[in-house]
């Protein structure tokens, strides 16, 4: 297992949609190692495999409720569907959300409250995931990464220029950016 960097906004992996994966072979198997060991050393509660400079559809996450209960899986070649968003402006104390490929802000931003999410393992068996709350924000977060989508890219255009002046001031927005967990100090 390694920890491989997690490119910044601005690389083109980021911003195109994903190939599906044909098939789950040791490759695979090795890169789905890698990311958890990426996720977990950044640290994160998802990540997708255009972070890390793959471009196919499939995501890590982990998460752990109020009460110490933990939720760890990877979900290869997903679909997502989602009950429509409620109306009106996101919560900053209740709706912000970060993201590893935008380290150390974050920003509101409303999501459908319930999600179903269905794809393959590691081991080819069919997964289906039915979740809420902030399970549920993790799943849409993965997933848009998925289709070229950064969090970012949905915020208002208040917000979206804070994320403009942020990028330019530490020089991201262009290929090649990335971060190397464990190493650079960016997600504290």
């Amino acid at each position: 297992m390694a920890v491989l960097p997690i490119r910044i906004m601005g690389d083109p992996v980021l911003h195109s949609p994903a190939a599906p994966v044909g098939e789950v072979t040791d490759e695979i198997r090795t890169l789905v190692s890698d990311m958890f060991e990426t996720m977990d050393a950044a640290p994160g509660v998802g990540l997708a495999a255009p972070q890390v400079g793959v471009s196919l559809r499939i995501y890590t996450y982990t998460y752990e409720d109020d009460d110490g209960s933990p939720w760890r899986g990877v979900v290869i070649n997903p679909q997502l569907w989602m009950r429509p968003l409620e109306p009106g402006a996101p919560d900053p104390d209740e709706e912000s959300e970060g993201c590893l490929s935008f380290p150390g802000e974050r920003f509101p931003l409303r999501r459908s409250d319930e999600v179903l999410v269905t794809g393959v393992d590691l081991e080819g068996e069919p997964v289906r995931i039915e979740v809420d709350g902030w399970r549920a924000r993790i799943m849409q977060h993965e997933f848009d990464h998925l289709d070229g989508i950064l969090y970012i890219d949905r915020l208002d255009d208040r917000e979206w220029k804070t994320v403009q002046k942020i990028a330019r001031k530490r020089g991201w927005g262009r290929p090649g950016a990335a971060w190397m967990p464990g190493v650079d100090d960016l997600e504290s």
